[in-house]
């Protein structure tokens, strides 16, 4: 079973893997057979959760929530993450997809995520996307303001560079805790434009999203010669699945960030979380990357 560890120095105990609940719509799972989700994949560890305002078009959260309204108990076990400052024309009134993180916007989603998740706390809230029109101060204003209500515990970032994510930690008293990013072997640009680094200067674990590509690892023609070494070092390692080993590639990064699992399948979250016990050595790390990006190390 896994073990919460720590995501900063002065941040919350985490699972090393989190189950993401941004397809949550899709799985058709009623309130009772979510509860059942929940319980397995509380079985294994996996204690942290990761939603978005929006998620679902913006029904994601409620649906959560109803859940636990089913088994209040559940809440207890779990930590809550949740992002805000994208607005998506699934509502009306937004005629076109754009950005706010100005303090009334991020009071008010964080109100209607904790209404939706039957909670009186949020574990940790993240400003989703780097907004061109972000006053660090506006941002600021509304994490204090929730910090010291009591209606969330931690702040961070999702997909900030590290300029933006010095920009607002610059503005607050203290410390943001995480920088959600995109990781993957199909994906490495945060590998080398400082994020990862940045991570690990200050000692805080990024949340990994989209570990598998969106599906195109398994999917795209492009990637099976990717698909041919996974399957060669699954074999190496006694992993139980292709997704095990890529999760562990990404764990093994020294940010040490902590992967979100997609699926809404028992079966791959059970697999997902034996990553955490699945070691690669550097020379199958390097493998991977070879032939995720077609090319040698310089």
């Amino acid at each position: 079973m896994l073990q919460p560890q720590a995501i900063a120095p002065q941040g919350p105990d985490f699972s090393p893997l989190i189950m993401g609940y941004w397809r949550l719509m899709e799985w058709g799972m009623t309130p009772q057979q979510l509860v059942g989700f929940i319980e397995h994949h509380l079985s294994l560890g996996v204690s942290t959760v990761d939603h978005a305002d929006i998620y679902g078009d913006y029904r994601c959260e409620a649906a959560f929530g109803e859940a636990l309204k089913c088994a209040p108990a559940l809440r207890h076990q779990l930590q809550i993450v949740t992002k805000c400052g994208i607005a998506t024309r699934a509502k009306p009134e937004h005629q076109i997809g754009h950005y706010v993180t100005d303090t009334a916007h991020i009071l008010a989603s964080a109100e209607r995520s904790l209404r939706y998740f039957n909670t009186d706390h949020i574990d940790l809230l993240l400003i989703h996307r780097p907004d061109p029109l972000m006053d660090a101060d506006e941002v600021a204003e509304a994490f204090q303001q929730l910090r010291q209500a009591g209606k969330v515990l931690h702040f961070g970032v999702s997909n900030f560079t590290p300029a933006q994510f010095a920009l607002l930690q610059s503005r607050l008293p203290f410390s943001l805790v995480t920088n959600q990013l995109e990781i993957s072997p199909v994906q490495q640009n945060v590998l080398l434009d400082g994020s990862l680094d940045h991570c690990q200067q200050h000692r805080l674990r990024p949340m990994a999203w989209s570990c598998l590509g969106g599906g195109r690892l398994f999917s795209d023609p492009h990637f099976q010669p990717l698909r041919d070494e996974l399957a060669q070092i699954r074999e190496e390692t006694g992993a139980s699945s292709l997704e095990q080993v890529v999760y562990a590639w990404v764990m093994r990064l020294p940010s040490k960030p902590l992967p979100i699992i997609g699926s809404g399948k028992a079966h791959r979250v059970t697999e997902a979380a034996g990553a955490a016990d699945l070691s690669l050595s550097r020379q199958q790390w390097f493998r991977i990357r070879k032939a995720a990006l077609g090319y040698d190390v310089p």
